[in-house]
């Protein structure tokens, strides 16, 4: 009996009301939601405008979805065009099936157009929005849990998922590799974000460094998958795709690194402009506001000046006023006791004596 093990969805499919809301569907939805808010707080750290990130996925998403859908139908064809299997369902994307490959590739098309259109360089475009397209697999990769879809060999690990409704494969406990890949991606994500943190990653590096390490991680998680795929030299033509990828990515880091080091300072010419004029408005207000209060400093210190030369003549005036008869008055009361001495009158005492 197995205690634990992580069961399988009952169903692939949310109805709201008549509207069907397939579980594949709604994770790549909320993918890609998070990598273009994510990738929006680091566009906006690199200098970049607010928005810039969403109109470029316009363009990226649905040339992303187109190849994803056509490198797994290329690869895979014999399950849409073989005897016996409907071509139609080529179409079908809700019921699974995208190659990351492909979606990278064909998707890193539609966001060089978004930025040719806006003049912005790709590969910084790309360093920004590299860990939140990791973080946008790391969702994804639940898809494949709702459609009981690229699980690994038997096993009795108390992580074991639970298939119930395989496709020619009969019921029990298998490796959960969309587990493992989820998980990978979260750790590719973190490793990128430290990485550029730590090193100023630029022109291209950091979103080639989550390539590389993506690749390192899908290597072994393919090698364990039992799911049919086409072999090459005995290996799965997706643990190839992954070798030479991965070779590729590094390639880049060495030789970019070496012939454009550091990042780059302007990312978006048109956010640097913008930023400018709004500098130049924001002197513009505070010099104007600095020149009404000088202004109304000078208003007040001339009310002062006026009011003071009225109170000084005033005052100086009582004080001339009153200097003028204190002096004037202390000399009649001294003329008059002189006067009574004055030469040739006698006092009435010394007439009587």
């Amino acid at each position: 009996m197995d205690l634990a093990y992580i069961p399988s969805p009952s169903t692939g499919v949310l109805h709201l009301g008549p509207v069907p809301l397939r579980g594949y569907a709604f994770c790549i939805i909320i993918g890609v939601f998070v990598a273009v808010w994510y990738g929006n707080k680091r566009w906006l750290a690199r200098g970049g405008k607010a928005g810039t990130v969403a109109d470029i996925a316009v363009w990226a998403v649905p040339f992303g979805l187109v190849g994803g859908r056509l490198y797994h139908v290329v690869t895979d064809y014999q399950l849409y065009f073989s005897e016996g299997e409907n071509w139609v369902d080529a179409f079908k994307i809700w019921e699974g099936g995208l190659g990351i490959w492909g979606a990278i590739a064909l998707g890193a098309v539609g966001a060089w157009i978004g930025c040719r259109r806006r003049g912005i360089p790709l590969p910084a475009y790309a360093d920004a929005i590299a860990p939140g397209i990791a973080l946008a697999q790391a969702i994804g990769r639940w898809g494949n849990w709702f459609n009981q879809e690229l699980y690994g060999r038997p096993t009795d690990l108390p992580w074991a998922l639970e298939i119930s409704d395989g496709a020619n494969r009969e019921a029990g406990l298998y490796h959960p590799t969309f587990l493992y890949e989820s998980l990978w991606c979260v750790g590719v994500a973190l490793l990128v974000v430290w990485a550029d943190r730590r090193f100023r990653l630029g022109h291209g590096r950091a979103f080639a460094l989550y390539v590389a390490a993506y690749c390192a991680g899908r290597g072994w998680i393919e090698y364990m998958r039992v799911d049919e795929a086409h072999h090459v030299l005995g290996l799965r033509l997706n643990v190839w795709t992954a070798i030479v990828v991965f070779l590729l990515a590094m390639t880049y880091i060495v030789v970019s690194s070496r012939m454009r080091p550091g990042r780059e300072e302007i990312v978006e010419p048109a956010a640097l402009a913008q930023q400018a004029k709004a500098d130049a408005a924001k002197a513009v207000t505070d010099s104007t506001g600095m020149a009404k209060t000088d202004r109304t400093g000078s208003a007040k210190a001339d009310s002062a000046g006026a009011a003071d030369p009225a109170g000084s003549a005033d005052s100086a005036g009582s004080a001339d006023r009153a200097g003028s008869a204190g002096p004037d008055a202390n000399t009649s009361g001294a003329g008059t006791a002189a006067g009574s001495k004055e030469p040739g009158v006698k006092p009435e005492s010394a007439e009587k004596s």
